[in-house]
């Protein structure tokens, strides 16, 4: 028998259709299904309409985290709705306040060897404990939850090798922002970074959650990380003993990538606005002013990286010239600190304590001044996601945050002349279960509310039209994200179930007439560049095009999860056969593709006719056959209903 990566072997245990090689679909049955507030609105109501009458994996868990504030009714309607399709459907709810996902479902529900599908990019943060965890659109997750098994490209498998110790004052954000550094935010697709070497004892599940979850800055399909005794040091803290078990690749396992990373070599760094791929040494920024630091979020959460900040501002105090907050990654997390008097220390500091939830990281709450630069330890700082247009974002370490916000300049932490503090992670957690809601053993008695914020699930009306024709309404340049797309903030995410409403504030950072011209235009098409799509896995990026009109989305690549996405809203994803060709195409120019539906049926390249300049263009596909069936078909929904027998 061949020796098997960790990954490999999960995969083969779970397959249900397919070959092992990379690029070739396959069909993964997934354990586990994750949904958060934020996306999960739209994934439950493309479950309703598949007609399932239960839940069919092993575990979903629904969780809010982002759409904590109730400034007003609709986040609220959306909480009492997620509540009853978790009570009528059979899944677990936690409630607001209970943690952010990611964090919380590392402590309780993570089962070394399984999988799970999440309607969040950040689900791969699972790796840390041995899982094969993936983040998609919420129709791939209501579909998991329907039955199906999870189809996506076999991805190839990269093993990364870390070798000797971290210098003083670094830490696993500069490791991830390391990678980041070195191979930049395209690299990681449609692979799964497999981690090992002698260098992971020195990490501890928390730590790996951060390495595992900014996988996702990187492109990647997922993170693994073996389940050793540091994994089984973590479950018996959680009084979880039983679900762990030891399982890591073979000694001879071949991988289609193998990289070392020496971890000697290793300073601190930062990812630089407005992209986490802009990573620089902090030496080289050091001295910027800084109006806020802000500690927590889906990364950077633990007991171990509060007590680490705590420690390095204890004592003193946050430098008057700038605001400091914190947010712990769960209620657990919260009551460890409570218990061994860390967030006395930082209160004492003047450090604000927010909420238990994703706030800052996804624009709700403690947004930064107009122009002011915000040093965080979160995991992306996209352009406006903090929700001020024209922000400043800094990523970095618990260690470098800290040493800001003392000196009121990014501050490279090695500067603050002293030993770090001796900060371990806790071997036995405050464990409280409480706010974890199951589902009623009799659900056919549950009444689901649906408040007036919550619309339809968006259906496209028919498959790809054989002739497109359309006005070029953008034309964007290279790394375009989700967050471009449609951004976050207090005002905009309350409105993640009603496509109509949130359509309104597409590309607002962008280009603030896009929506009005969409309308007057009668859609039209949209042209990026490399990478078009990157980040969040929010579905609501293609819905809200689809529901505008647009119906060609021209790129040079497309991230994986949006290209997903718009297939599974109708609109073809079409690459330049010719990457030159993306010069010939500009904003305002009218382009007409032909013979879509033959080039979809048989993978061929279709021709778009530049109208307005003459020159024609050769359009590819990244698509799998089962893909371009759901395009032919006309959407995820369709395609799913007639597959099984509902339509």
């Amino acid at each position: 028998m061949a020796a098997l990566s960790l990954t490999h072997k999960i995969i083969k245990k779970h397959l249900e259709a397919g070959r092992m090689v990379p690029g070739e679909e396959i069909a993964l049955r997934m354990d586990q299904a994750l949904l958060q507030d934020a996306t999960g609105t739209l994934a439950w109501l493309e479950y309703e309409a598949m007609s399932v009458d239960k839940v069919r994996v092993k575990r979903a868990t629904q969780y809010v985290d982002h759409n904590i504030l109730q400034t007003g009714f609709e986040n609220a309607d959306d909480h009492l709705f997620l509540q009853g399709m978790c009570a009528k459907y059979g899944a677990v709810f936690s409630r607001p306040g209970n943690g952010i996902s990611h964090w919380t479902h590392m402590e309780r529900f993570d089962v070394p060897g399984q999988t799970m599908l999440g309607c969040d990019s950040h689900t791969c943060q699972a790796g840390a404990t041995g899982m094969l965890a993936i983040g998609a659109g919420g129709f791939e997750v209501a579909s998991v939850m329907a039955g199906e098994p999870y189809r996506f490209r076999m991805p190839g498998v990269v093993r990364i090798d870390l070798t000797g110790e971290l210098p003083r004052w670094t830490s696993a954000k500069d490791v991830i922002l390391g990678l980041l550094r070195r191979y930049g935010e395209k690299w990681g697709k449609e692979k799964v970074l497999e981690y090992g070497g002698p260098g992971l004892k020195q990490f501890t599940v928390p730590e790996r959650g951060t390495i595992a979850n900014m996988g996702a800055e990187l492109g990647a399909t997922g993170s693994v990380f073996p389940s050793d005794g540091m994994t089984g040091r973590f479950f018996r803290g959680q009084k979880r003993g039983p679900d762990w078990k030891a399982l890591a690749a073979d000694e001879r396992a071949e991988y289609d990538e193998r990289i070392e990373m020496d971890l000697s070599e290793i300073e601190p760094v930062i990812a630089c606005p407005s992209s986490p791929g802009n990573v620089k040494p902090v030496s080289e920024v050091a001295g910027t002013e800084v109006t806020q630091v802000a500690v927590g979020s889906s990364v950077n959460s633990s007991f171990r990286d509060l007590s680490m900040v705590a420690e390095i501002l204890k004592g003193q105090q946050v430098h008057p010239g700038l605001s400091m907050a914190v947010s712990p990654g769960s209620r657990q997390v919260l009551m460890a600190c409570l218990l061994h008097g860390v967030m006395t220390t930082l209160i004492k500091a003047g450090v604000r304590e927010l909420e238990v939830a994703c706030g800052p990281c996804i624009g709700m709450g403690f947004a930064p001044p107009t122009k002011g630069a915000s040093v965080r330890t979160f995991n992306r700082n996209f352009p406006g996601r903090s929700g001020t247009p024209d922000d400043r974002v800094y990523l970095c370490s618990p260690e470098t945050a800290a040493a800001t916000a003392l000196k009121g300049v990014i501050t490279d932490p090695r500067d603050l002349g002293r030993r770090p503090p001796s900060v371990t992670e806790l071997t036995s957690y405050p464990v409280d279960d409480s706010m974890y809601v199951a589902p009623p053993r009799d659900r056919s008695k549950v009444q689901v509310y649906k408040g007036p914020n919550i619309g339809p699930v968006p259906v496209p009306t028919g498959g790809v039209a054989d002739t497109v024709e359309g006005e070029v309404l953008l034309k964007l340049g290279d790394g375009i994200s989700t967050d471009h797309i449609l951004p976050g903030g207090a005002e905009i995410l309350p409105l993640r179930s009603n496509i109509p409403a949130i359509a309104e504030h597409t590309f607002e950072y962008v280009d603030r007439t896009f929506v009005n011209r969409a309308r007057e235009k009668g859609g039209g098409a949209i042209v990026g560049g490399d990478n078009y799509g990157q980040g969040s896995s929010r579905e609501h990026a293609a819905a809200v095009l689809m529901h505008l009109g647009v119906r060609l989305v021209l790129a040079k690549s497309f991230a994986r999860m949006h290209r997903d996405n718009l297939v599974n809203f109708g609109l073809p994803p079409l690459v330049f056969a010719n990457p030159g060709d993306y010069d010939g195409v500009q904003k305002g120019d009218r382009v007409r593709v032909t013979g879509l539906i033959e080039g979809l049926r048989n993978a061929r390249p279709v021709d778009a006719l530049n109208v307005s300049r003459g020159n024609t263009i050769r359009l590819a596909y990244d698509l799998s056959s089962r893909q371009r069936e759901i395009l032919l078909e006309g959407g995820g929904i369709r395609y799913l209903q007639k597959r099984r027998g509902g339509a």
